[in-house]
């Protein structure tokens, strides 16, 4: 059976024409997860931009930037003792490294540039403990901490029951505290 030439034209356009209104018509609202997904990321852009001013506002003599991890290894305090000192964790304004004894992970040693989060030095503000002349704190049970030139904060955890708080303090005070603060 023959068509006539305009049924052969006519059949292919209007399914065309159907196919382009159909798949331009359907605009749907945004669903209920759409609209949370763009509240919360609304949301969390104003909250990095108000504490980004806030922090910047409280501690304006902090850079932008933090240091290489690279350039805080050299203050980290040698092997010996018995100790192993094994650097573990290297990048931008963050260097860590592990201390072993006998072949057993019984601390971890940090040093963290808090140029990029200048709030996590207030913890220092109300302390009255000082390790090699700088403000110190402990974290838990588990952790002491002191602040170098309100920019550098050096850790000692312990990882094993037998390295005891004085154990954290005598290796914090073993680390290059005068050198560190000259970092900039």
């Amino acid at each position: 059976m023959q068509f006539p030439p305009a049924r052969r034209i006519l059949a292919p356009f209007l399914i065309s024409v159907l196919l382009l209104v159909t798949s331009c018509g359907q605009n749907q609202p945004p669903s209920r997860w759409d609209k949370a997904q763009q509240e919360s990321t609304q949301k969390s852009a104003k909250t990095k931009q108000t504490t980004a001013d806030k922090s910047t506002a409280q501690n304006p003599n902090l850079p932008k930037k933090a240091v290489a991890g690279g350039k805080l290894n050299k203050y980290f305090p040698s092997s010996g003792g018995g100790f192993d000192r094994v650097f573990a964790q290297e990048k931008t304004g963050f260097a860590e490294a592990k201390l072993n004894k006998g072949g057993k992970n019984v601390a971890m040693l940090s040093i963290n540039d808090i140029a990029g989060n200048p709030s996590a030095g207030s913890k220092f503000q109300q302390s009255t403990k000082k390790i090699g002349g700088y403000p110190a704190v402990n974290q838990g049970a588990n952790i002491t901490a002191v602040l170098v030139a309100n920019r550098y904060q050096v850790k000692v955890q312990s990882r094993d029951p037998s390295f005891t708080a004085s154990d954290r303090e005598a290796w914090l005070s073993k680390f290059n505290l005068g050198g560190l603060a000259s970092v900039k």
